[in-house]
């Protein structure tokens, strides 16, 4: 009877480690930014391992040295903004968009002293972006500054980490930004800034999806779509229960325990994290409406030259988009 005493236990830890062994790995890319949630919630949370997963999570400061990687082979999937798929693909590289992740919310926050009360204001002052090429700073210049009635050059763009940024509006360098959350959230917080204006309530587009190579989705389809399960499982908890998603990602973005505002009063960093997610949408999936919008913003990059196809025609969304997974799931 000892020796069964015994046995049993041993088994019970040898199927266990059978289980962890057999767990597939796979490597996801991830920027440190709101619209990135799901991703970090769905490694610091479990749901990669609930789904069979055993998952490397690499931080990445832009979203083109993240499509650098997927398509260098150094990642399996990533979470990005799609118009990196869009441009290597019109070079040539194999890529495919598997998945949504987050809405367009985007905010305008500009130093309270700078006399900025409108984007058309920001004529002749110098504005924090994403990189030339990147998504937000697409819709920036061929959306936000556009409307305005603004011409290129008029405004000083600059290229940094939504980070950098923040602390650029910190330390008077830059008159305003063009921030993500929580970046937009924090700086308001700690900084004299205010906000002058929201991308996701005038012009919604799908920011940030989850790109994959070809190869990668044709040899490890099934992990890949395991990844997709796990994410929608982080959605749902980002949407419903923002306060407890909160609790598993907020050192992310926040490394102290609280946040010292401009006034000098301190803030869980998990009430500044819930409050930024609840001012976001996230979504698993890609609807009609906003594939239109994505080739919208194709077009828009093919106008600025920051995309350009090899026989010179219009460049079609459509051929980097695979929405196999979606309709499995019935979503």
């Amino acid at each position: 009877m000892k020796f069964v005493r015994t046995l049993i236990p041993a088994l019970a830890a040898l199927a266990i480690a059978g289980q962890a062994f057999a767990a597939e790995k796979l490597r996801v890319g991830y920027l440190r930014v709101m619209d990135d949630a799901q991703a970090i919630l769905a490694y610091e949370g479990g749901y990669y391992e609930k789904h069979g997963l055993d998952v490397e999570l690499v931080e990445f400061t832009s979203g083109t040295d993240l499509i650098k990687a997927i398509v260098g082979g150094q990642l399996d999937t990533g979470v990005l903004g799609f118009t990196n798929a869009a441009s290597w693909s019109s070079r040539g590289a194999d890529l495919k968009v598997v998945g949504g992740a987050q809405h367009g919310f985007h905010a305008i926050v500009v130093r309270e002293d700078a006399n900025i009360e409108s984007v058309a204001d920001l004529k002749g002052k110098t504005l924090a972006s994403q990189r030339e090429g990147s998504t937000a700073d697409t819709v920036l210049r061929g959306v936000v500054l556009k409307d305005a009635g603004l011409e290129p050059g008029d405004v000083n763009v600059l290229g940094v980490s939504p980070q950098v940024a923040v602390q650029s509006l910190v330390g008077n360098r830059v008159e305003a930004a063009f921030l993500f959350e929580p970046q937009a959230r924090i700086a308001q917080l700690v900084a004299p800034v205010k906000q002058i204006y929201e991308i996701g309530e005038v012009w919604p587009f799908p920011c940030m999806v989850v790109i994959t190579s070809g190869d990668v989705l044709k040899e490890r389809k099934e992990a890949v779509w395991k990844s997709l399960d796990a994410q929608r499982d982080a959605i749902e908890l980002l949407q419903n229960e923002p306060d407890e998603a909160a609790k598993f990602i907020a050192s992310y973005f926040i490394a102290e325990p609280t946040l010292k505002t401009l006034d000098g009063k301190e803030i869980p960093r998990e009430e500044v994290i819930s409050d930024a997610i609840k001012s976001q949408t996230f979504s698993p999936i890609l609807t009609p409406q906003e594939l239109d919008r994505m080739q919208e913003i194709a077009d828009i990059m093919q106008a600025q030259g920051s995309l350009k196809t090899r026989d010179g025609s219009p460049f079609d969304v459509s051929q980097i988009i695979d929405l196999e997974w979606q309709k499995e799931r019935k979503l």
